[in-house]
């Protein structure tokens, strides 16, 4: 009987490790009632409906402290030109101050279960890239959140820079313009594309992808119907705007 029980857990367990998993874009603000993309709402929102991972995005400040936020600019205040100290009276449209990543990885710590995707956003030199990528690193690992952190960019060298300082973080690239064999040879984890890359630019590339052993997620799918057209094509991961939606599918 005990040896049933072991094959039934693992088979149980294959089935749930081969299913697609939702990641929550920006956390989940697009909750009822919505928030702020990249608020600390959102990613307690996304940690209440239990999702599988948040993502958000990390930009720099003048001054080297790292901050989440989508675009380059808050409030049209540049952040890479404006020291922290000027920056922290910027709100989000939902009147949290602009969350600092200590912050926003401090609320992740609280739920385990929900990974946290941190997007390391461009920045206008690789000077200044690597050195985020390393306050980001140092930070993470000084929460002892390592772990439960996955990395993602549109910065080709952010993303080798990861690997290099520290080869057992998981990476995955987003851009969109080098094959699974590309990623693979620099030594890259996966790619995390936009969905049309996968269904109608490079059709081939997710059964590549997944020969290669690769990571492989898609973004943002915001249709039900295009999550399983992707779902069918066995892709790992989606990051969307409507995880609660997507998590009945």
């Amino acid at each position: 009987m005990k040896k049933i029980l072991n094959i039934t857990a693992l088979s149980v367990g294959a089935m749930l490790f081969g299913q697609t998993q939702i990641i929550a874009h920006r956390g989940f603000w697009n909750a009822d009632p919505k928030t702020a993309k990249n608020s600390i709402a959102s990613l307690e929102n996304a940690q209440k409906i239990k999702v599988y991972g948040s993502e958000f995005d990390v930009q720099m400040t003048k001054d080297g402290v790292l901050v989440v936020n989508h675009d380059e600019h808050i409030n049209n205040v540049e952040i890479a030109e404006t020291t922290y100290s000027e920056l922290k009276s910027q709100k989000l449209s939902n009147g949290e101050t602009i969350p600092t990543l200590e912050s926003y990885l401090s609320t992740g710590k609280k739920d385990s279960s929900v990974k946290l995707i941190v997007e390391l956003k461009p920045l206008k030199s690789e000077f200044r890239e690597t050195e985020m990528v390393g306050k980001a690193l140092q930070m993470i690992k000084g929460l002892k959140l390592e772990n439960q952190v996955d990395y993602i960019s549109f910065s080709l060298h952010i993303c080798k820079e990861l690997k290099k300082q520290d080869a057992t973080v998981k990476v995955q690239y987003l851009k969109g313009e080098l094959s699974p064999a590309e990623i693979k040879n620099l030594g890259i984890d996966g790619i995390d594309y936009h969905y049309s890359v996968f269904l109608e630019k490079h059709k081939d590339w997710l059964a590549q992808a997944k020969q290669l052993g690769l990571i492989t997620n898609a973004w943002t799918v915001n249709d039900p119907a295009i999550y399983q057209q992707l779902k069918d094509l066995g892709v790992d991961f989606v990051t969307t705007d409507i995880p609660d939606q997507l998590l009945k599918k």
